[in-house]
């Protein structure tokens, strides 16, 4: 990982200024961090006080006008206005990193935006704030990933740098959700359906019985199984969302499911 060095700050002796964007739960975390480990922290939300150690400030472009780095924290549907907003103040080679959960497309969107004088820094934050703050682990892409990495890893934070351009971090952290939260759905789903019908707790032995035994070869076994075994699975599906409508459960993980083995077996699609 790289180490701070005197040629990431502007002035040699005097502390990395960071602005930080948004001061919600995760932002106020890892500005009220950043302050502690010793940046020069100032933050603006429309709505939240600063943290303590961390200089309030009027709006975007006042809190960006001196920032060596800005931190976008707010969410996906202001992370455009945010940059909009302060832009007319970011001086040309301040780093500009935006942590939240957007798609690629508007990642991209940001980095064309800012122009070639500002490097924008995709940042993936690769696991829950609360309780982590700095130290969530980050995977970052874009222009100024390795200055943000050097930056950011010298006052303690966990940084990877993913290469390519801004969207390649937050694309890879997708494409886990798409399983993961899947995953979380299909089991909120299936127990809460388990639970109407009475076998709730042998449901969720059966679960974590199979969970346990995942393996590179398992992952392999679902994607050719479902494929070849299509037409059986979406005759399987269709009665199971059958009996979660019957059961009083919306069958929307299920019914999902069922097109999609349905759509296989008519059409071979993936």
């Amino acid at each position: 990982m790289p180490s701070l060095q005197e040629t990431d700050r502007p002035e040699a002796g005097r502390a990395v200024r960071i602005a930080v964007l948004g001061l919600g739960e995760a932002g106020s975390e890892i500005a009220r961090d950043l302050a502690a480990a010793g940046a020069d922290v100032r933050g603006y939300d429309p709505k939240v006080p600063a943290a303590e150690g961390v200089a309030s400030r009027a709006d975007e472009a006042d809190a960006v006008r001196d920032a060596d780095l800005v931190l976008s924290v707010n969410s996906s549907h202001d992370a455009m206005d945010a940059l909009r907003h302060a832009l007319p103040s970011v001086r040309p080679g301040t780093v500009w990193a935006d942590l939240n959960t957007a798609s690629p497309g508007l990642k991209a969107a940001l980095a064309e935006a800012a122009g070639a004088s500002i490097p924008v820094v995709d940042v993936a934050l690769m696991a829950p704030v609360p309780g982590k703050g700095l130290r969530t682990p980050m995977l970052v892409s874009g222009a100024g990933a390795d200055r943000y990495a050097a930056i950011l890893s010298g006052f303690g934070a966990e940084v990877a740098i993913q290469p390519g351009p801004a969207g390649a971090a937050i694309s890879r952290k997708l494409l886990r959700s798409v399983f993961y939260k899947g995953l979380a759905a299909a089991v909120v789903e299936a127990v809460a359906a388990a639970e109407a019908a009475g076998c709730a707790d042998w449901l969720r032995d059966n679960i974590s019985s199979e969970l346990a035994g995942f393996d590179q070869r398992t992952i392999d076994r679902l994607i050719d199984g479902t494929h070849q075994h299509a037409r059986r699975r979406a005759d399987e599906m269709t009665a199971a969302t059958e009996q979660l409508e019957e059961l009083g459960v919306r069958a929307r993980i299920s019914g999902a499911t069922r097109d999609l083995l349905i759509d296989l077996r008519d059409n071979g699609g993936r």
